[in-house]
């Protein structure tokens, strides 16, 4: 167990490692907050899908598809495709966390985003700290909760604050997290038929497109990786 003061710096290097990631995502978070009040859902139950989802994509597409009436069967296969990768994410890092206790365990495991894996993903079981963890994650949540609180207070004041080109903030966002990760031809091709698919199909309703671009995104990749094999 470390001490206090080096737990606590381990914490604010985690933190700070964290802000730039935090606030590229406010509009992201501007955006959940206002399309929750569009969808006629309560300021109490806007902010408990960023309390308790805690699932940018996920949040978005699911008060966009009850925004448009869809049932619950629907948005919860969905959700479960749009959150997938966070299964994989968990297997990556069991190494690392499988020796914490239980709390940190849980704890950490709530906290993990795209963001704290992108952050976290790359120490192995010598570097990884969990308390410098606990910053990235710590500090992303309480920024993505405020910003979308204050969604939240600007999407009752202001009406469609949706049509405001917020969403752009996701595609942004998802570029710098995966832009370092892009170092063979399976993810470029991943990456670029996920791109290509949702200008292609950007007509669609969003989150339908954004479900089908990521699924032939994938496809793309796999199939690559099993004709390129090794040489990828």
């Amino acid at each position: 167990m470390p001490s206090p003061p080096v737990a606590r710096q381990a914490f604010v290097h985690g933190a700070i490692a964290s802000l730039p990631l935090s606030l590229a995502v406010a509009p992201w978070g501007l955006l959940a907050g206002s399309m929750a009040i569009e969808a006629n859902l309560s300021p109490l139950q806007g902010q408990g899908l960023s309390a308790i989802v805690f699932a940018g994509a996920a949040q978005l597409v699911a008060i966009g598809m009850l925004k448009g009436g869809a049932n619950l069967f629907s948005i919860l296969l969905t959700t479960l495709l749009l959150t997938s990768q966070h299964l994989l994410y968990g297997l990556s890092m069991r190494p690392v966390l499988s020796g914490l206790p239980a709390r940190w365990r849980l704890g950490l495991g709530f906290l993990l985003t795209d963001e704290f894996f992108a952050l976290t993903s790359q120490h192995d079981q010598q570097q990884f700290n969990r308390w410098y963890a606990l910053g990235v994650g710590l500090t992303f949540y309480v920024a993505w909760n405020l910003f979308t609180l204050a969604g939240i207070v600007l999407g009752q004041n202001i009406p469609h604050l949706d049509r405001l080109g917020l969403d752009f903030s996701i595609v942004a966002t998802f570029v710098a997290l995966i832009a370092p990760l892009v170092r063979n031809v399976p993810t470029v091709v991943c990456v670029a038929v996920s791109l290509f698919c949702s200008v292609l199909f950007s007509h669609w309703q969003w989150e339908t497109a954004l479900v089908a671009a990521g699924l032939l995104g994938m496809a793309a990749g796999f199939i690559c990786l099993k004709c390129w094999g090794g040489r990828a």
